[in-house]
């Protein structure tokens, strides 16, 4: 069978399509060891407490993560609705912080799709932080706080989602720190993707 031209693009637009809601390169590629005092070794690529040593990194790009990035728009748009902050925005933090896990917890602590770290649970009325819909609404409340706290200013709250916001105000500026520094430049990269999306 032979397919004309018009149907090859249109069918070449559709995997295009399905492969951007799906694909997304979220994998890690750090693994942490902890030695216990009988001897046993402990390895683990989320480490719970500071005894965990970062043991292998693998610089190596790995295989995309297979996600559905579409899960949680409804969600995200009503978040965007009640506190006012940009559909995309609250996509590209999602993406950026757990890569739509909502089981996601980092190194530091932080639960969920948007990483809400333990001490700011009760604060955000958040009971449940790996329950999608608390933790996407606290998580967008927390960043409105920061975009209110910072007069707009998109970098510096974001900073602030990222290393708190009393570090944002000691330099005046987005603290001088790798991981953060790094981190808003992704989420604005993120959220440059979405808006055009």
């Amino acid at each position: 069978m032979t397919l004309s031209g018009s149907v090859k693009y249109f069918l070449g637009i559709a995997i295009f399509a399905a492969l951007t809601l799906f694909v997304s390169p979220c994998a890690q590629a750090e693994i942490y060891v902890f030695i216990d005092k009988d001897g046993v070794m402990h390895f683990t690529n989320t480490p719970t407490s500071d005894k965990f040593k970062l043991y292998m990194y693998e610089p190596r790009p790995k295989p995309a993560v297979w996600v559905n990035i579409q899960s949680y728009d409804d969600v995200i748009a009503e978040a965007s609705r009640q506190y006012g902050v940009a559909f995309p925005l609250i996509k590209a933090v999602i993406h950026a912080e757990s890569c739509f896990n909502p089981q996601a917890v980092s190194k530091k602590g932080a639960m969920g799709l948007m990483q809400i770290m333990p001490e700011n649970l009760g604060l955000l009325n958040i009971n449940d932080p790996f329950d999608p819909w608390e933790n996407i609404m606290g998580g967008a409340r927390y960043l409105k706080a920061m975009m209110e706290r910072f007069d707009g200013q998109l970098s510096l709250a974001l900073a602030a989602y990222n290393a708190g916001p009393t570090a944002v105000e000691r330099y005046n500026n987005i603290p001088p720190y790798k991981e953060t520094m790094d981190y808003v430049d992704r989420v604005l990269k993120f959220y440059q993707h979405y808006k055009k999306s």
